[in-house]
Formats: structure tokens, sequence, C-alpha cells
């Protein structure tokens, strides 16, 4: 009942945790847009099994990461130098004079290496399931042994895929604007980058008032 309990809770935090617009959902999309739903779907696969490891990292260290605020902002300071980095990419390719789509062919390989690196690059879901998997032990009810540890990332990466799919299937119903899209798209990912540098700096402000 436990284990079942564990699953249900990590997938809805999981689904729920990615509907926002982000920087993984929003590469899914603009991948669906460029190179079509084989592509997106890659994309998201790799996404989704960076974040099941995040997940099992992340309840590896769940305690540790929990009570212990240095370890956390290092993690919130590289987050923020990240996500800085991504802004100034995205907001440099925003201006270059391309509007057209460009098509990519035989690219399978890469655009799943694309939604792993990305996900990667998104270091927040790490807090984000240590602060989950250290609410639902509180109690001490749940014993986090090998089994429990490989479900946590089964359901973290499960509910990451299934919102990023619904992605693919949203973006793909509006392609006859996907010029539109794509021609803003850049300028969305590089001011979402800095919502994100805002946000991260907010927490690492927080963390010291807490100290």
């Amino acid at each position: 009942m436990e284990t079942t309990r564990l699953f249900i809770i990590t997938f809805l935090a999981s689904l729920i945790g990615v509907i926002p617009p982000g920087l993984v959902n929003m590469t899914v999309a603009r991948t669906c847009l460029e190179r079509g739903k084989k592509s997106g779907i890659l994309v998201a696969i790799g996404a989704s099994i960076i974040v099941f490891l995040q997940a099992l990292l992340a309840i590896l260290l769940a305690k540790y990461i929990f009570f212990n605020p240095y370890v956390r902002n290092i993690l919130l300071r590289t987050g923020a130098v990240v996500f800085f980095l991504m802004a100034i990419y995205f907001f440099v390719k925003a201006r270059q004079k391309r509007t057209k789509i460009r098509v990519y062919k035989n690219a399978g390989s890469r655009s799943f290496f694309k939604g792993a690196m990305m996900s990667s690059i998104n270091v927040l879901p790490i807090p984000y399931f240590c602060t989950i998997a250290a609410a639902m032990s509180v109690s001490g009810k749940i014993q986090y042994d090998a089994l429990r540890i490989f479900i946590f990332g089964i359901a973290a990466g499960s509910g990451t895929f299934l919102t990023l799919y619904f992605y693919v299937i949203s973006f793909l119903k509006i392609e006859k604007r996907t010029v539109t899209i794509a021609k803003y798209s850049n300028y969305f990912m590089g001011i979402l980058m800095l919502v994100l540098v805002i946000i991260t700096l907010m927490r690492i402000i927080y963390t010291w008032d807490e100290g």
C-alpha cells in the first residue's frame, strides 16, 4: 500500500511539475515544429530518462540535501548560471535573420540526445524530488529500499513523459502556424531562462534568510 501511494504521489508530482512552459517541454514543442512527431517523442524519451536518473539521485540524497543548506545553495547557484547562459544563447539565436523552419533528416539519435542534454541542464528537479522524498518519509512509514527507490524513479520518469507527449500532440495540431511560432519561440525561451534565473536567485536569497 505504501509503495502504491509512493508511485501515485511521485507520478502526479512529476506530471504536474512539467505542465508549466519550461526548458524541456518547450524544447519538445520546438522539435515537433522543426522535425516532426517522431523527433519530438525521442526528445521526450531522452528527457524522461534523465528525469528518472535525477529522481534516483534525489531520493538517495534526500536527507542530506534537505537538511544541508550549503549543498542546496550549490545546486541553485549552478542552475542560475546555466539558465543565464542559456538566456544569452536564445536571445542571440532569436536575432538571427531566419524565419524559415529548418527540417532535419535522420536526426533521431540527435533528437534523443538533445532531450537528454536539455533535461540534464535543468537541475531544478533534483531539489524538487528531494523535497517530495523527504516529505513522504517524515512519518517514517516509507523506508526507501532498492525496490521503492526504483519505483520512485519510474514514477518520476513516466509522469514527465506523459506530459511531454501531451505537448507533442498539442503542438502538432497547430502545425499551420509553425512559421509564426518558430519565429518567436527563441525570444520566449530567452525570457523563460531569465524568469528561471530570477526564481532561482529568489530561492537562494530565501535560503540565506533561513540561515
